[in-house]
């Protein structure tokens, strides 16, 4: 892709990474920045959000990431020179004859599971209401720049089917055609994820306030609350 090759892949890593980010602290206060369906597939499978809100999230994700694709494209085309996403990829994910690096369908598979069970762990460890408060984006953030710098030269990296979706929608042809991978094996490494941070958890130590977490805003309420109560406490 033009920007690929205008910038590097660091530059591409640094720039998803740095989104990412940026996003965390921005709207995680909101929604709590749910920009990929593995994520919030992850956060499902621990409890931390309800099914009804998944839906919505997943759905505005996949609808966000089919405009962002498309306004990408309308920039790229607006350049001197015209710009044809079926020729040129439009960022599209791919494996075989359509990986950067010539990689084939198992060792894609493979990466995008391992990095996406990377990416949603880390997620889930940082937003934990044990995890050190207001850090949360600094290591989600970094942690996609990681998946980008060894996955670019693989597939172009997904770690994310919305990301995936968006650029396959208007490439059309090949990358429709793979893009179950680019569902299939994030949807795996989010449950792999989710399964190693419950079987981390310590169980019935864990208070009943601490396994109803859902975003870190809410933790902190309950911190916060605890913390009063203990002030009461103790002028009693």
């Amino acid at each position: 892709m033009l920007a690929r090759d205008a910038v590097g892949v660091l530059g591409v890593a640094l720039a998803f990474g740095l989104a990412l980010l940026v996003l965390v602290y921005v709207i995680g206060p909101i929604s709590g920045c749910h920009v990929n369906p593995a994520v919030t597939l992850g956060l499902l499978l621990c409890r931390k959000i309800e099914p009804r809100h998944a839906f919505g999230y997943v759905a505005a994700q996949c609808v966000g990431a089919i405009v962002a694709a498309g306004t990408v494209w309308l920039l790229a085309d607006a350049g001197p020179f015209g710009y044809s996403p079926g020729l040129e990829g439009l960022g599209a994910n791919g494996y075989g004859v359509h990986s950067p690096g010539g990689f084939g369908l198992g060792g894609v598979f493979l990466v995008e599971v391992l990095l996406t069970a990377l990416l949603v762990g880390t997620v889930l460890g940082a937003t934990d209401v044990r995890a050190p408060f207001g850090f949360a984006g600094l290591a989600i953030g970094l942690v996609l720049v990681l998946c980008n710098l060894i996955s670019i030269p693989l597939d172009g990296t997904s770690v994310n089917p919305a990301r995936s979706l968006g650029p396959a929608v208007f490439v059309g042809s090949w990358a429709l055609g793979q893009l179950w991978l680019f569902i299939l094996a994030p949807a795996i490494g989010a449950g792999l994820a989710a399964a190693v941070y419950l079987g981390l958890q310590p169980g019935s130590q864990v208070s009943a306030s601490t396994a109803e977490a859902e975003l870190p805003q809410e933790s902190l309420t309950r911190i916060a609350r605890e913390t009063a109560r203990l002030i009461r406490g103790g002028v009693e």
